[in-house]
């Protein structure tokens, strides 16, 4: 089981990166915005909006995803069998048990969210209880379980948040652009204008390469590691043939969640531009990569 811990001071690292990036990028869009509006007070209110989100992100995020997904606690006795599987599951990793909460949706998925061990959710569709038995409902939990232990879910839960926000700050800006009632010779400044557009563009889309750079790694990860903690990787196997090929739409879920889930809760089929911003590797390539374990 070493190989669960490979990776924790490299995710913990990461996380910290991130909410730095979130800092940094804030402080300087609030920085051109006071310029080009001659406003230093949009400058004050990046500084302290920045500190603020950064530290709800880090905190509360997971609220914030439990909020969005619909997802609600569930007690032994709502579901034995899953309770019994996420405790035996969390005893043989050495973690305490992590909440256990349940999806009203019948497509088949999952996801694990909070900050560490001690503050940890593991979340599960109805759909997953139902379409899939035994063999396969322990092998998502266990992958979901060596998410928690390498600390992906502080990561994730942090993209979800400041992604979120970058995108709403993105489109503000860039509106108040055309609407600011403010004439000055800065926001005249045609190469101002054009670098302030050019970043409002651009930062949802640096932001969303930085969350699928590290969601796609975490998968394989998360795939390996669960595999080994239940000695069972064709049951994993089975497990994601069963999720992908379901094609029962979730009805709560958006680009800022997506990447949470052990599958792609999109449906659709990709077209080739959307598949540059897919959250999940190919399932036949994860699927392969557990046929070598």
């Amino acid at each position: 089981m070493a190989t669960l811990y490979d990776n924790v001071s490299s995710n913990n690292r990461k996380a910290f990166f991130l909410i730095f990036f979130f800092l940094l990028f804030v402080i300087l869009i609030g920085w051109v915005f006071s310029y080009v509006f001659n406003e230093t007070g949009i400058l004050y209110f990046a500084v302290g909006f920045s500190i603020l989100m950064s530290f709800i992100s880090y905190f509360n995020s997971d609220k914030v995803i439990l909020t969005m997904t619909g997802a609600h606690e569930i007690g032994k006795s709502d579901n034995p069998e899953l309770y019994r599987i996420v405790e035996n599951l969390a005893i043989t990793t050495g973690m305490p048990l992590p909440k256990i909460y349940i999806l009203d949706e019948m497509q088949p998925n999952a996801f694990a969210t909070g900050r560490d061990e001690k503050h940890a959710m593991v979340a599960v569709t109805r759909g997953l209880l139902q379409k899939l038995d035994k063999r396969e409902l322990e092998a998502v939990i266990a992958h979901e379980i060596a998410h928690i232990k390498g600390k992906d879910i502080l990561i994730g839960s942090v993209v979800v948040v400041l992604v979120g926000i970058i995108s709403i700050l993105s489109d503000i800006f860039l509106r108040s652009l055309y609407f600011g009632g403010n004439d000055n010779d800065n926001k005249n400044n045609p190469l101002i204008i054009v670098l302030a557009i050019v970043g409002m563009i651009l930062a949802p889309i640096a932001a969303t390469i930085i969350k699928l750079a590290i969601s796609r790694k975490q998968e394989f990860r998360a795939d390996a590691n669960g595999a080994l903690l239940t000695r069972d990787p064709d049951a994993l196997v089975s497990a994601l043939i069963k999720i992908s090929s379901d094609k029962t739409p979730l009805q709560r879920v958006d680009n800022t969640t997506a990447h949470l889930y052990i599958s792609s809760p999109f449906k659709q089929k990709a077209s080739f531009i959307s598949k540059l911003f897919m959250t999940h590797p190919p399932i036949e390539e994860r699927i392969n990569a557990l046929r070598q374990i």
